[in-house]
C-alpha cells in the first residue's frame, strides 16, 4: 500500500540560548537546512529534542516555528506525557497548531500493561483528527508493543506508521509477517538503520542526521535504489558516529557533533550538562576520526 509518510525524518534537537530559553530562530534555521539537504519530514520535541524538559506551550511554539519553514513537508509533534489525559490534550493542541501528525509514546513513568497501553493509544487517537506514528521503545520506556498488539491497532485508521526502536532486527520481519504493509515502518535506532531498510523498513527516524544530513539521506536513497555495496560502505564509515545516538547522553553527544560541524551549540537544559572530562574527549575523538575519513558521496 502507498504510505502517507516515508523517507528520512530527522528527530531534531531543540536549540537553546545560554540561559536555557528557547532559541526558536536557530531551531527553525536548522530544520530549514535539514529539509534543504533532502529530509522528507521533521519530528520535533522527541527524546533528542529534550521533550522531558519542555513545557507544553514551548512544544507548541517549536511546532509552529517548524511549520513556518517546512513548506509541504510533514511536521510531527512528539506526544510523550505522564498521563493519557495530558497526551489527549497535547494531541488536540498539536492539531490546533497545524501539526501534520504526532509521534505517540506510551504514558511516561508508569509502565502500562497491554490493556492499558492499547487504551492509551486509542484514547489519544480519538482525541484529534491527526494521523499517528506509534513509537515503540521498550528499552528506554519499559513498555513493549507486541506484534499481537499491532494486529489489534491495525483496525484504527489513524495509526499509520511505526517507529521501531526495540533494538531487535527480528521485530521488523515479525510485524510485516503479521500485518503486511498496513503500517509504514521507520527504523528508530541509528545503528540498525541499514539493516532495517534491507528488511523492508519504509523510513528512518534519524538522530545523527542533525549533523550529517547528506550522508543520512544518501544511505536511505542508496538502499531504496538497491545500491547495497555503496550504501554499506557509507554506513560502515558512519557507524562509529551512529553509535553516539544509542546512549543515555545522546543529546549531549549529538549537540557536540552539531557544534563541531558549525550547525548548532551545546546549550542543553538542566539537569543535562554538556560533556566534560574523559567522556568529552572520547566523543570528540570519535567525531574527529569520522570527519578525517569523511567520504565523498556517490551520485544519487
Amino acid at each position: 500500500m502507498a504510505h502517507l509518510w516515508t523517507g528520512v525524518f530527522p528527530a531534531v534537537t531543540t536549540k537553546f540560548h545560554a540561559d536555557e530559553s528557547l532559541d526558536l530562530a536557530a531551531t527553525a534555521k536548522h530544520i530549514e537546512w535539514q529539509l534543504a539537504c533532502g529530509a522528507d519530514g521533521i519530528i520535533v520535541c522527541g527524546s533528542l529534542g529534550e521533550a522531558s524538559t519542555l513545557a507544553s506551550d514551548e512544544k507548541i511554539a517549536i511546532l509552529k516555528a517548524a511549520k513556518e519553514v517546512a513548506g509541504n513537508k510533514p511536521v510531527l509533534l512528539t506526544v510523550a506525557e505522564d498521563s493519557t489525559r495530558a497526551a489527549c490534550a497535547m494531541a488536540q493542541a498539536a492539531y490546533a497548531a497545524g501539526a501534520d501528525g504526532i509521534m505517540l509514546l506510551p504514558a511516561m513513568r508508569y509502565v502500562s500493561d497491554e490493556r492499558e497501553t492499547l487504551n492509551h493509544y486509542q484514547r489519544v487517537a480519538d482525541a484529534s483528527p491527526l494521523q499517528i506514528m506509534i513509537y515503540n521503545n521498550p528499552v528506554a520506556y519499559g513498555v513493549n508493543i507486541t506484534t499481537e498488539m499491532y494486529q489489534m491497532m491495525a483496525a484504527e485508521a489513524k495509526f499509520v506508521a511505526i517507529k521501531e526502536s526495540s533494538g531487535d532486527i527480528r521485530t521488523l520481519t515479525n510485524v510485516i509477517n503479521a500485518v503486511g504493509s498496513r503500517f509504514a515502518i521507520f527504523s528508530g535506532v541509528d545503528d540498525l538503520a541499514l539493516e532495517s531498510l534491507m528488511m523492508g523498513a519504509d523510513g528512518w527516524v534519524a538522530g545523527l542526521v542533525v549533523a550529517f544530513p547528506q550522508e543520512t539521506v544518501a544511505i536511505y536513497r542508496l538502499a531504496k535504489a538497491g545500491r547495497w555495496d555503496e550504501a554499506r560502505a557509507l554506513y560502515r564509515w558512519f557507524a562509529p558516529l551512529l553509535h553516539l545516538d544509542v546512549s543515555m547522553k545522546l543529546v549531549q553527544n549529538l549537540k557536540l557533533c552539531e557544534t563541531m560541524l558549525g550547525v548548532g551549540s551545546e546549550h542543553v537544559r538542566a539537569p543535562r550538562l554538556p560533556l566534560s572530562g574523559s567522556e568529552r574527549e572520547r566523543v570528540t575523538h570519535i567525531i574527529e576520526a569520522g570527519l578525517a575519513r569523511r567520504p565523498q558521496l556517490p551520485e544519487l
